[in-house]
Parts: C-alpha cells; structure tokens; sequence
C-alpha cells in the first residue's frame, strides 16, 4: 500500500500513444500514482546515446494530486565525446528540488521545476514532457530595444556572409592554381 519505484524510461514513453501507452500514461495518472517525472540529459549511458526520463511513482504521495517536474536537460558535463556525467552538486540540486517538493515548500523555477496538478496534466492530454510544465527560463533583458537589435545582428551577419563571399573565392583561386577547379 506504501510502494514506491523508480524507472528509467525512454523519453517517447512520455508523450507515445502508440500500443496503448496513452491509456496506460491516463490510468496511471488518474490514480494519482506519478510523483515526479525528471527529463534527463542525452549521453548518461556508454550502451545509448538517447536522453531519457526517470519516472517515480508512489501508491502514497506526499502531495496528492500533484506531480513534480524536473528538466535536467541542461545538467552535467561531457566527460569525452560520448559520455556526460552528472556532478555531485548536479545530483544534489535534483534531490533538494524533490524534497522541497515532498515538504511542500517548492517554488517553481522556469525552465527548471514545476509542480502540475492531475487536472493541469488531463489539459495537457495526459503527456508528461516536463518542458510542458516548466517553460523556459527566464532571460535577463539586456535592455536593447528589438529593433535595434535586429538592425545590428542583421548588419553583422551581412558582414559575415560578404567575408565569407571572400573567402570561398579566395579558396577557388588558391585551388585552381594548383589545378583543382570547383
């Protein structure tokens, strides 16, 4: 009656409703099983490249009704090429993030946690995808108007492309000298 696991799934199992896995998301929500769903980074494992998402589901949660999402998308470090790893203080932001959760003194933090009730997760068509919930972080405005903005990053990537205009026949020339035409 007081069980509780964890998961790691795949992240299309989050959204698929393919071969009855958006009945079986419903039921398990509706029951008010799914305490925190945590996306997580690509690049975890040495066997897959694929990001996943853990999920823990509790048949006695703290906060009935509610379940806590995470995107840790953006945590950890690459390691070498192939292999992130997520960093003690990385693991414990998690942790803290779902303690405070359980205690029910989480506040949300755009782009990072977000607490949703059943209600809010039945708008949303019963899928799981915590960027759903969380949003995106806030960006510190850096108090240029858009327009100008625009006029400059406009003009600086006309720059960009007339030196690269440059350069590409620059290359030709220096190919074709030596009898590699393009």
């Amino acid at each position: 009656p007081n069980g509780r696991m964890g998961m790691v799934l795949a992240n299309g199992s989050l959204s698929s409703q393919s071969g009855g896995e958006g009945d079986i998301r419903k039921n398990i929500i509706e029951a008010d099983l799914v305490d925190c769903i945590i996306a997580m980074p690509a690049q975890l494992f040495y066997t897959t490249q694929i990001p996943v998402s853990l999920w823990f589901l509790s048949k006695n949660k703290r906060q009935k009704g509610k379940t806590l999402f995470i995107d840790a998308r953006k945590m950890g470090t690459m390691v070498t090429r192939k292999l992130r790893e997520l960093s003690d203080e990385d693991i414990g932001k998690i942790a803290d993030t779902y303690n405070a959760f359980a205690a029910g003194t989480l506040e949300d933090v755009k782009g990072f946690c977000a607490v949703a009730t059943t209600e809010e997760i039945k708008g949303q068509d019963y899928i799981l995808t915590p960027g759903r919930y969380v949003g995106i972080e806030e960006q510190e405005d850096d108090g240029e108007p858009f327009e100008e903005k625009m006029a400059r990053l406009t003009g600086e990537l006309s720059e960009l492309f007339q030196k690269s205009r440059e350069l590409e026949k620059e290359i030709r020339e220096k190919l074709g000298a030596i009898g590699y035409e393009l």
